[in-house]
This record gives C-alpha cells, sequence and structure tokens, in this order.
C-alpha cells in the first residue's frame, strides 16, 4: 500500500473529538449524550448520539454495543439501525411467527425478507441485492445463533454492523473473529412496546421542522381496496402487504417490487416515479427478477407508463395510493393489461395512505 492510500484510508478511521453538551432539550424533549460518534456523515467534522429520556424498548436508546470493531460506531451507522429496527419491528408486528431480516444501506433498505431458518432468511435478505448489500447494517428481529454469524463472516462478504436482540455465546465468539465488524445489541425483543413521544425533528439552517411519526394503517388484507376488474389472489394481496410495509422505509419517490416473503428490486430517492419503476426492476435483476412480482408505490401514479412497465415486466398486480387526476385512466390502462390495482385504503374510506419518507 503506498503512502497516499494510507492516508486515504486513516480518514476514514480517525475519531474526531467532540465538545458537545451533556445533555439536550428540545421543547419538552429532553436528550442525554449516550455515544461520540466516530465522525459526522463525513470525515473531519463531530457527531455524538442522544438518547431521549424516558425512551425504552426495542428503539435507539436501549442499544448496546458489544464489539466496536476497529472503527466504532459512527454517525451514518446509527442513522441505518434505527430504519432498520423500525422497518423489522412493524413487519415483526405484522408477522410475529416469522424471522426477519432487514439490510439497510445509506438509510435505505437495500434488503428484506422473512422465513424460518436464521442464516437461511439473512442469505434471501442477502441475494435481494448482493452488491448493495456490500457494507451493509444488517439487523434481525432474533437472537442470532452460530448458524447465522458464520453466514454472516463467509469470506467475500462484508457487513459494517450487526444489530439483534440478542447473541449466543457461540454467534459473538464467531462474530469476534471478524475484526472490523461493530455488534450491537437491541435493549428489548422486537415484539415489546417501544417508548418515546412520537414526534420527528429535522433540522435545517435557521430552525426545526417537527412532525408526527408516521405509522402504516396497512397491516391485512382487509387494510386495502381493489379498484381494478381483476382481482389479486390471497399470494398477491400478501405480497402487497409485505412490500407497502418496505416502502415506508424507503426514501422518496419509492417503488418497491418483490414477492410475499422478500424484496426484488428497489427504487428509492428519484426525481419521478419512472424511473424509481426503472431502477426497482433494473436492481432486481442482480438478485430474483421482476417477472410474478407485486409492485408497491409510495404515492399515486399520475400517468400510466409506471403501469405498462410493470406489466411488459411480468409483474402482476400493484399497490399505491389514489389521488392522482388522471386515477380513472390509470386503472382503466391496467384492466386493459389485467393488472389487479390495490389501493392503500379501506373499501369504505375516501382517502388513501401515502407513505413519502424523506431522511
Amino acid at each position: 500500500m503506498g503512502k497516499i492510500d494510507k492516508i486515504t484510508r486513516a480518514q476514514y478511521r480517525t475519531q474526531v473529538e467532540e465538545d458537545y453538551p451533556e445533555t439536550m432539550t428540545v421543547g419538552d424533549l429532553k436528550f442525554k449524550k449516550k455515544l461520540s460518534m466516530r465522525y459526522g456523515e463525513n470525515p473531519g467534522y463531530p457527531a455524538a448520539f442522544y438518547q431521549e429520556e424516558g425512551a425504552t424498548g426495542p428503539n435507539m436508546a436501549s442499544l448496546e454495543v458489544l464489539q466496536q470493531g476497529s472503527k466504532g460506531l459512527g454517525y451514518i451507522n446509527v442513522g441505518d439501525m434505527d430504519l432498520g429496527q423500525r422497518l423489522a419491528r412493524k413487519l415483526t408486528t405484522i408477522y410475529p411467527d416469522n424471522n426477519v431480516c432487514v439490510l439497510i444501506k445509506h438509510e435505505m433498505p437495500s434488503g428484506v425478507a422473512m422465513g424460518g431458518g436464521t442464516a437461511e432468511v439473512f442469505r434471501k435478505a442477502w441475494q435481494c441485492d448482493p452488491l448493495s448489500n456490500f457494507g451493509s447494517v444488517d439487523v434481525f428481529n432474533f437472537t442470532m445463533d452460530e448458524k447465522l454469524a458464520q453466514a454472516i463472516v463467509e469470506p467475500g462478504r462484508n457487513v459494517e454492523v450487526v444489530y439483534a436482540p440478542d447473541y449466543e455465546p457461540a454467534a459473538l465468539e464467531v462474530l469476534a473473529g471478524r475484526k472490523p465488524l461493530r455488534v450491537v445489541r437491541m435493549g428489548a425483543r422486537l415484539d415489546e412496546p417501544s417508548q418515546d413521544q412520537d414526534i420527528e425533528i429535522k433540522r435545517v439552517a435557521g430552525g426545526l421542522l417537527v412532525q408526527k411519526r408516521f405509522d402504516s394503517r396497512i397491516t391485512s388484507h382487509d387494510s386495502v381496496d381493489i379498484v381494478s376488474q381483476r382481482k389479486p389472489d390471497q399470494e398477491e394481496l400478501d405480497a402487497a402487504v409485505f412490500n407497502w410495509t418496505v416502502a415506508c422505509f424507503t426514501r422518496s419517490n419509492a417503488i418497491v417490487i418483490g414477492s410475499r416473503d422478500k424484496v426484488h428490486g428497489i427504487g428509492s430517492g428519484q426525481r419521478s416515479r419512472i424511473d424509481a419503476a426503472e431502477d426497482a426492476i433494473r436492481l432486481s435483476q442482480r438478485g430474483y427478477g421482476a417477472k410474478g412480482c407485486v409492485m408497491a408505490s409510495d404515492a399515486f401514479m399520475p400517468f400510466s407508463d409506471v403501469v405498462e412497465l410493470a406489466a411488459k415486466q411480468g409483474i402482476t398486480a400493484i399497490i399505491y395510493p389514489l389521488g392522482a387526476m388522471r386515477d380513472n385512466e390509470i386503472i382503466a390502462r391496467a384492466n386493459e393489461l389485467d393488472l389487479a390495482m390495490i389501493a392503500t385504503k379501506r373499501p369504505e374510506d375516501t382517502a388513501s395512505e401515502r407513505c413519502f419518507l424523506h431522511r
């Protein structure tokens, strides 16, 4: 390794000293410093993590670092852990009998799966997008065993952080052999209540944006309305609920395609919906492909282009909010293409749920 390479790599490992206060208060919310970060979003900038006073259950206030790794937790790691834990907890609420694995990259899901075995569900999630999952933060809703730990440290696989409710002693021994890996334990199981003041705060220059935390109402077949001529079958409805849930934690504009137990492709953060759809389909080719999938769109379809693209790729159903001026035209086009269209509202409701996320 040359001199320049050594200097460049060192900047990502250097701890930046911070002198932030031990406590912070925002309105009625009180926070206590829990961890100094290696650095902020970029090297050279100080950062810290503050826990909300009084917060309990499976949330970031109760995390416990078991293995620091060679670099320690960074600002982006903690943001990834939070998003992954919230998505895994929501899926655990909807599917309480399933093992869930959520892989996060830069505060966006990059692989999500659920099923029975521990290592099996991890490999299923990894295969959603093996390229994007390189360097991921991996979140689980179950105690990690030795078999799963061995899968995580397989040669050629790079994982930044593992975050689980608990770890078997044999699993910790395996993970200790991967020196850069950070191992973090949740303070509670994901089927336990998480208590904090559900207020989201975003800093902007000269002020704060404050809102109530979003929590999707789409949790079962009874939560949705069928607006197309063709009715989805039970497997399509299962896939619709699963992939809508993932879309709720995906940066807008978001398109998620997948089956009933795993994501196949994710398009996120695009300015246009058709670009997000094209990304989801393109990225699905790294793993499971798009054919036979259900598509979830986090907002309404302004044009029929996404519907036509979905049908061309063999996607069979779409779950999305109504609300576009061309809703009737888009549904008519879906009928021509034999797509099942599932609205994010109960049949008796007039308004659909939208799930924009901008982190």
